[in-house]
């Protein structure tokens, strides 16, 4: 082996082994609901190793329920991540009513819906390019009542556990 070689090979054991940002979901709530839809709030904390502020590209998430998507979009541009520092995240989820419709058998007698929650965590870390954090949750969504619409009762939220990603 000559030099570069060698040199090339020291330089990917380093990066393979290098510390890289870490995402979890923590909770998952309802956030309101309107004529157009119910609106959920994913919670992420996020951890960077490095002694620099590293960009968020983008939030990408999927909502699936009885293996069908129900929800799907992104969040362009979030912010960043805090240097050598914890960051939580908010990410707001849209389900348009239309949608929940169609898993009325799902809903059941006990109004919830059973739901995995997919996100990818989009950053731009100097040396390796774009890197996907990706992440899992499952859980259980809480139905409003017709009550709850007309008395614009937002209480109702998300029972669920991370899932391993």
């Amino acid at each position: 082996m000559d030099i570069v070689d060698q040199a090339k090979h020291f330089v990917a054991e380093k990066v393979v082994n290098m510390p890289k940002p870490e995402a979890t979901i923590i909770d998952v709530d309802l956030k309101g609901f309107g004529l157009d839809g119910i609106t959920y709030l994913a919670k992420i904390d996020v951890s960077n190793p490095y002694a620099v502020t590293i960009p968020i590209g983008e939030i990408a998430y999927k909502v699936k329920s009885s293996g069908r998507g129900i929800a799907t979009g992104s969040i362009p541009d979030p912010g960043s991540l805090k240097a050598n520092d914890k960051t939580m995240l908010d990410v707001t989820i849209k389900v348009p009513h239309s949608l929940l419709i169609s898993l009325i058998r799902d809903i059941g007698a006990d109004w919830d819906i059973d739901y995995e929650l997919e996100l990818g965590l989009i950053i731009d870390i100097p040396v390796f390019g774009n890197f996907t954090i990706p992440m899992s949750y499952k859980g259980e969504m809480k139905m409003p009542t017709l009550s709850d619409l007309f008395r614009g009762n937002q209480t109702a939220d998300m029972a669920a556990e991370p899932a391993d990603a």
